[in-house]
C-alpha cells in the first residue's frame, strides 16, 4: 500500500513539473519573452523634442481637406499643433503604403507643404499584409495577400488572422526579401519625409489557431517564432528602418495596456514614444457593454474603459520604465465628449510626456464651449512650454538616470521630473484627495505659500486648476511663445525661461535638443543674496525668481542690471543674454 502510494505521489509530482514547464513555454514564454523579462528591455531612446509637443488628430473624415481646416482653426484660435498623426484610412488598402488620392490629392504636396508649414507628419500602419481591409477604397485584396504568399514573404505559409480592420498575414522581418520587399514599399511615402509610424498593435494576435484554442507560435523563416518575439521584431525593425531615413524618426507604440502584455507591447529601448489605448469618452467604464445608441467604433482589444484606466496604464507604464507616455485626450472611441470630461483629461495630459489630442468626436475646440477652448489652450501651451524640462529628463532616461513619471504613494499620484508632483483628478468631482510627499511644496496656481509635506488633505480644484505642486528649491526651464500661463509672453520667445523657487544650493542642466550640448544653471541661496551661476553652453536666458520681497539690486556679468518685480505674483524677472553669472540682493 505504502509503494502503491509512493508511486501515485511521483506520479502527481512529476506531473506537476512538466505542467508547470508545459505552462511556462506555452503561456509565460510567448507573451514575457525572457524569463521574468530580465533581458529585454534597454533603455529608452533619445526622443527627437519635436515628438514631445502636442499632437493632432482625428478618426471621423480621414481627408486632406478636412486636416487643412482642423489645422487652420487651430492656427485661428491659437492652439498649439507640432505634430499631426493621420490615421487609417490613408492607402488604397492597409500597408500597401500607396496613398488614397481620393482622400490625399496632391499627396506629395501635401506632405512636404504640411513639413513646410512647421509641422511633422506621422502616419498609421501595422504588420498586416491584408486579403481583405476595412473601411478602404480597395477592400478586396486577395491580389496583393496572394503575391506575398506565394514568394514566402508572410509567416506561417500566409496564416491568416481577422483584424479589427480587416483579415490578412504577418509580413515575416526575418526573411531578408520579405523585408526588403517591404521597406521599398514603405519608400513611396518616407521619401516625402514622414516624421514615424503609428505602429498598431496587430502583432500581439500573432498566433495559430488549434480549433478553439490559440498555439502561441508561428513558423517563419529563420524559424519558430513565439508572440513574444515577433512584437519585438516588429516594433524595432519599424524604428530602425524609419531612423535610416530620417534621423529624428520616432515610432508610436502602445506601452504597458491594462491586462494585455504586463512586460510591455513595444520593448523599451525601441520606444522614442509611447500611447495607452482604447478609451471610451468615459470617465470609467461600467460595463462591458455601449450605451444604447452609441457607436463603439475602431476598438482594438476589447478598449471599452476610460479615463481612469488611461491614468492607471500610464503610470504602470512609467513604473515599468516606459519613458514618453500619453493617451488619447477625452478618449479614442464614442460619439460625444463630455466637457468636463476634456478639460481633465487634458490637463492631465498636460503633464505627461505625450500630448496626444485626437480620436472620435469633435476635436475643434472652437465648435465647443468657450470654456474649453479657453481651458485647453492654456494647458495646451503650458504643455509645449515645458518641453525643455521634460527633454532634459529625456535624455537622462537614455543615459539610464531618471525617467520623466515615476508613480508615488497616493491615488494615481506621480513625479513629474523632480520638480513637480502632480495628483491628477480622476473623477467627475472638484474635490481631490492629496498625499503629498515629503518636502516643502507650492501649489502650481498660487505659490506664495509653502506646504509641508507629508501631509494628506482634501481640496477643492476648480475647472481652470489642477492638482500640481511645485517643490522649493526647484529650477524649472521652459520654452514660452505666448501669455496664456501668465509666466512670460511672445517676447520671451528667444530666450530659456527659467523659473526658479530658490532654497539651499540646487542645480538644473538643460540640453541642446539638436545635439545634446549641456547648460546647467546652479542657484545657490545665502542669507541676503542669491548667487547664480551657468555652466557649459551660453543661452540668452529670462531668469523668473520667486521673491517675497523687491531686490534692492542685480547684477548680471558684474554689471548693474534693470528687473521687473511683480509684488502680486511675488515674482522677480530679468534678462541675461549671454551670462556666466548673476547676483541679487535684498
Amino acid at each position: 500500500m505504502k509503494r502503491t502510494l509512493k508511486k501515485v505521489a511521483k506520479f502527481l509530482a512529476y506531473t506537476l513539473v512538466f505542467l508547470a514547464v508545459f505552462g511556462y513555454f506555452y503561456f509565460i514564454l510567448p507573451f514575457w519573452g525572457m524569463p521574468f523579462n530580465t533581458q529585454r528591455h534597454g533603455n529608452p531612446p533619445l526622443t527627437p523634442a519635436w515628438a514631445l509637443e502636442c499632437w493632432l488628430w482625428e478618426d471621423d473624415q480621414n481627408t486632406a481637406a478636412y486636416a487643412d481646416s482642423l489645422l487652420a482653426g487651430y492656427r485661428q484660435y491659437d492652439i498649439p499643433v507640432r505634430t499631426l498623426l493621420i490615421d487609417s484610412p490613408w492607402s488604397l488598402r492597409y500597408n500597401d503604403f500607396e496613398t488614397d488620392t481620393s482622400r490625399y490629392p496632391n499627396h506629395e504636396k501635401w506632405f512636404t507643404g504640411l513639413q513646410d508649414q512647421g509641422y511633422r507628419v506621422v502616419l498609421w500602419m501595422t504588420s498586416m499584409v491584408d486579403s481583405y481591409s476595412k473601411d478602404t477604397k480597395i477592400q478586396e485584396s486577395e491580389d496583393f495577400y496572394r503575391a506575398a504568399k506565394d514568394k514566402g514573404y508572410l509567416v506561417g505559409d500566409g496564416n491568416e488572422i481577422k483584424w479589427w480592420k480587416g483579415k490578412g498575414g504577418f509580413i515575416d522581418y526575418t526573411h531578408p526579401e520579405a523585408k526588403q520587399w517591404w521597406q521599398n514599399m514603405q519608400q513611396k511615402v518616407l521619401k516625402y519625409g514622414i516624421d514615424g509610424w503609428k505602429l498598431d498593435g496587430t502583432a500581439t494576435l500573432f498566433r495559430n489557431q488549434l480549433g478553439p484554442i490559440p498555439f502561441l507560435y508561428q513558423k517563419a523563416h529563420s524559424g519558430w517564432l513565439t508572440t513574444r518575439q515577433y512584437m519585438d521584431l516588429y516594433y524595432r525593425e519599424e524604428y530602425a528602418n524609419g531612423l535610416r531615413t530620417n534621423p529624428e524618426f520616432v515610432t508610436l507604440a502602445r506601452a504597458m495596456d491594462r491586462g494585455f502584455h504586463p512586460e510591455g507591447f513595444a520593448p523599451i529601448d525601441a520606444s522614442p514614444v509611447n500611447w495607452v489605448g482604447d478609451q471610451k469618452h468615459h470617465w470609467q467604464s461600467k460595463s462591458q457593454t455601449p450605451a444604447q445608441g452609441e457607436a463603439q467604433k475602431d476598438i482594438a482589444l476589447e478598449g471599452v474603459q476610460g479615463f481612469e484606466s488611461a491614468i492607471e496604464s500610464i503610470l504602470k507604464s512609467a513604473k515599468l520604465g516606459y519613458s514618453v507616455i500619453g493617451s488619447d485626450v477625452a478618449g479614442f472611441s464614442g460619439d460625444s465628449i463630455p466637457a468636463r470630461l476634456y478639460i481633465r483629461w487634458a490637463q492631465f495630459s498636460a503633464f505627461c510626456g505625450l500630448f496626444l489630442n485626437g480620436g472620435h468626436g469633435e476635436r475643434a475646440l472652437w465648435k465647443r464651449s468657450p470654456q474649453e477652448l479657453e481651458i485647453i489652450r492654456r494647458f495646451s501651451w503650458l504643455h509645449t512650454e515645458l518641453v525643455p524640462y521634460m527633454y532634459s529628463y529625456v535624455v537622462s532616461a537614455h543615459h539610464g538616470g531618471t525617467r520623466l513619471q515615476r508613480p508615488i504613494e497616493g491615488k494615481y499620484h506621480y513625479l513629474f521630473g523632480d520638480n513637480l508632483f502632480v495628483a491628477p483628478i480622476y473623477k467627475d468631482e472638484l474635490d481631490n484627495k492629496i498625499h503629498l510627499p515629503e518636502g516643502q511644496w507650492r501649489y502650481w496656481f498660487d505659490d506664495k505659500e509653502v506646504i509641508t509635506g507629508p501631509k494628506t488633505f482634501t481640496k477643492k480644484f476648480p475647472l481652470e486648476e489642477f492638482p500640481v505642486y511645485v517643490k522649493e528649491g526647484a529650477i524649472i526651464p521652459l520654452h514660452i511663445q505666448r501669455a496664456y500661463t501668465g509666466i512670460g509672453d511672445s517676447t520671451s520667445t528667444n530666450y530659456v525661461t527659467w523659473l526658479i523657487y530658490p532654497k539651499g544650493k540646487s542645480e538644473f542642466t538643460v540640453y541642446d535638443t539638436k545635439d545634446q550640448t549641456p547648460t546647467t544653471l546652479i542657484v545657490d541661496q545665502q542669507a541676503n543674496a542669491l548667487n547664480l551661476q551657468f555652466k557649459g553652453k551660453k543661452r540668452p536666458s529670462i531668469l523668473t525668481i520667486h521673491a517675497p520681497e523687491r531686490p534692492k539690486k542685480i547684477t548680471v556679468g558684474g554689471k548693474e542690471a534693470t528687473f521687473q518685480y511683480d509684488l502680486k505674483k511675488q515674482k522677480l524677472s530679468f534678462k541675461a543674454d549671454i551670462i556666466g553669472e548673476a547676483k541679487v540682493w535684498w
